[in-house]
């Protein structure tokens, strides 16, 4: 026999309060006595009652749910955004859709979905767009934020750390420990932080008189990043020094020196990646990075888009956070350093 479902006006004639009282209970952003909320739970418990939230999205034309978008969560640094920003719309009272777009390319069919799915916002974290995809997804008219990445459009806000900054600190120090064969390891070319950071390193490099060796790409991925460490260190001069886009792509060059090549990080080869995430500080690997603010990122990019939810007029804003040194045992030591960017 199927269950009857329990419905809001049970659960108020049991609690002995109205069913204006229990929807109150279990909107977020609703006042209600402490008494009350805990009659309310208490026979929600006993009748085995659960909101129909997707009904009162129908009523209040809210769907309290945030789209957050992204390529891959192999890096983690995208898995420690991706926990901050839940909890933070957790704590508002908000629901998260996931959904995955390719790395580059065509996005319009991850925006379909998105339009489909009702969503209040969007919180993309780092994904690539062009001027025109940009565009697209403005003209909509749903509030976005896009986190780790930027594009050439005013009309959509973006929260990043400062990449260029970044790679000229690594080119420089690099150059300055005496390396002489010193490599970049990119991410995704067509990606901003690529650039940016390719950018940044060799004008740091130039800033000491020297140039890039070599470049290779890694699509910031391991396996992709350990093939061509392969090929760098295979070329009749390989590098003495290696400066990768980021952690997980530095971290996958540690291994195939290493357990492949028999090189010493950092007697034979200096390493330094970008991100700073956690296992970044494990002492099997000390690896020298470049720091995001990963929780000032988070912090103003979901403060931001809950901003523009709550305001359609609001404009939209460009945040540049600084960056930082974490210097650490996978580069050669020096005695007069200077480690400010």
């Amino acid at each position: 026999m199927k269950r009857k479902s329990v419905t809001s006006r049970d659960v108020a004639r049991l609690a002995g309060v109205s069913q204006s009282a229990v929807s109150r209970t279990f909107s977020s952003n609703a006042r209600v006595s402490e008494t009350t909320r805990r009659k309310v739970m208490e026979a929600s418990r006993e009748l085995g009652y659960r909101p129909n939230t997707i009904a009162r999205s129908l009523i209040t034309r809210s769907s309290r749910t945030i789209a957050v978008v992204t390529y891959s969560l192999e890096n983690p640094f995208y898995s420690a955004m991706l926990e901050k920003a839940s909890r933070f719309f957790q704590a508002q009272g908000y629901h998260l859709l996931m959904f995955f777009a390719p790395p580059s390319g065509d996005f319009d069919p991850v925006l379909d979905d998105i339009i489909r799915s009702q969503v209040e916002g969007v919180l993309m974290l780092a994904i690539t767009m062009n001027r025109q995809q940009a565009k697209l997804v403005d003209d909509f008219g749903i509030p976005v934020v896009i986190i780790n990445r930027t594009v050439d459009y005013a009309g959509i806000s973006q929260v990043g750390s400062d990449n260029l900054q970044g790679g000229y600190w690594a080119g420089r120090y690099l150059a300055s420990l005496g390396h002489q064969q010193i490599a970049f390891l990119g991410g995704l070319p067509d990606s901003s932080t690529h650039q940016q950071r390719q950018t940044g390193f060799i004008q740091g490099l130039s800033s000491m008189g020297q140039v890039c060796a070599a470049i290779d790409i890694g699509n910031y991925r391991y396996e992709d990043a350990s093939q061509a460490v392969r090929r760098l260190f295979s070329l009749p001069t390989p590098p003495d020094a290696l400066f990768a886009a980021n952690d997980l792509m530095a971290l996958a060059a540690m291994d195939v020196l290493r357990h492949e090549f028999s090189l010493e990080v950092p007697d034979d080869v200096s390493i330094i990646g970008f991100d700073d995430v956690p296992m970044a500080a494990w002492p099997s690997h000390s690896l020298t990075t470049v720091k995001q603010p990963v929780d000032m990122m988070i912090q103003k990019a979901t403060e931001l888009l809950m901003k523009q939810v709550a305001q359609e007029d609001m404009p939209p804003e460009h945040l540049i956070l600084p960056v930082t040194p974490m210097l650490r045992g996978s580069t050669r030591r020096k005695t007069d350093q200077d480690n400010a960017i």
